[in-house]
């Protein structure tokens, strides 16, 4: 069992890594996804969530025990940004648990 203190920033890395997306600007638990025209800051994450404002789209990765304060964090501040999380179990699962609106 994976603590769920430890943002799942590997887990992040594979997921996006498996969908097609060139992983690079690695920071610790934050990194860029391009992929064609979309870039994507993805950050993993438990209960810290550093919003800086921006206008790229934003991915939060987190534990699925923490999907819905991240959410509740998230959706009480204004932001620039569309963005996105992703919760991942303890096996590596994971499931899209909010998509930014589509255009």
């Amino acid at each position: 069992m994976v603590p769920s203190a430890t943002p799942p920033a590997d887990e992040a890395r594979e997921i996006f890594t498996d969908l097609g997306y060139e992983v690079t600007a690695t920071d610790g638990n934050a990194f860029r996804a391009e992929r064609a025209w979309k870039q994507v800051d993805v950050l993993a994450v438990t209960d810290d969530v550093a919003t800086a404002d921006g206008d790229r789209m934003r991915c939060f990765v987190t534990w699925d025990d923490h999907v819905d304060r991240l959410e509740r964090a998230l959706d009480a501040e204004d932001h620039a940004y569309e963005w996105a999380v992703i919760g991942v179990s303890d096996d590596g699962e994971y499931q899209v648990a909010r998509a930014p609106p589509t255009h």
